[in-house]
């Protein structure tokens, strides 16, 4: 057993406090520290990451912006969108940071998957994406690597966002799903650095289901993905 039981922070979590709080038990935990799962939602923030550039920040109006250690752009926290943060020794779990996204990203599109809805990886473009026109759809996503990200991204939303950090072998932050939020303050930047990027949530594709619920059992999927 490598987790902990996963803790609950709340539904307006801090974004700053929670983040130095991940930095404190990364930087203090000891080899046989067990690795931990912390759930929660977030007040309104925008949270830049190491490569963010100011650019991507069109318009944030009065919503803070928080600048992180975590990898990626730009991205949009506020309720009704869960977040998951393991806290994991790679080194001790046994797989490197590629494997690490991907048992991350297998955890979102399990979720999905219980819900009904398709979820799809896209190259080079970490996170989640489905289909605008048919999410609930198996026809596999196949996107031009290439093209402008009007082009690359039309037709899919992003549902999912992905950014982590590595320190000395030890992983914090985490992901994001969209359930049900507001979703007007991701038109205030060009989410994760794409321009025209389109960002959604499982209401607005007609998913009904119990935040809390869907959290559990994207907690359940993470806790099975991520044992060593």
């Amino acid at each position: 057993m490598s987790f902990a039981s996963p803790k609950w922070l709340g539904h307006d979590a801090p974004y700053q406090e929670t983040w130095e709080a991940m930095r404190r038990f990364t930087a203090e935990r000891q080899p046989d520290t067990l690795d931990e799962l912390w759930l929660c939602e977030h007040p309104p923030t925008f949270t830049q990451g190491l490569a963010g550039q100011a650019t991507h920040l069109l318009a944030p109006g009065s919503i803070p912006v928080v600048q992180t250690d975590r990898g990626g752009q730009v991205t949009y926290h506020g309720p009704g969108q869960l977040m998951s943060y393991p806290l994991v020794d790679l080194r001790r779990a046994g797989y490197f940071v590629k494997e690490y996204v991907y048992r991350l990203e297998e955890s979102v599109i399990r979720t999905l998957r219980h819900l009904g809805v398709s979820g799809h990886r896209v190259s080079h473009a970490p996170g989640i994406y489905v289909r605008l026109d048919d999410p609930f759809g198996h026809q596999a996503l196949h996107l031009p690597d290439d093209a402008p990200a009007h082009l690359r991204f039309a037709g899919v939303g992003k549902v999912a966002a992905l950014g982590i950090k590595v320190s000395n072998h030890r992983a914090y932050h985490g992901a994001s799903l969209n359930v049900r939020m507001d979703l007007e303050p991701f038109n205030r930047i060009n989410p994760c650095g794409y321009a025209g990027l389109r960002t959604v949530d499982l209401f607005t594709m007609g998913v009904e289901a119990n935040p809390a619920d869907i959290h559990q059992r994207w907690a359940t999927e993470l806790l099975a993905l991520l044992a060593p």
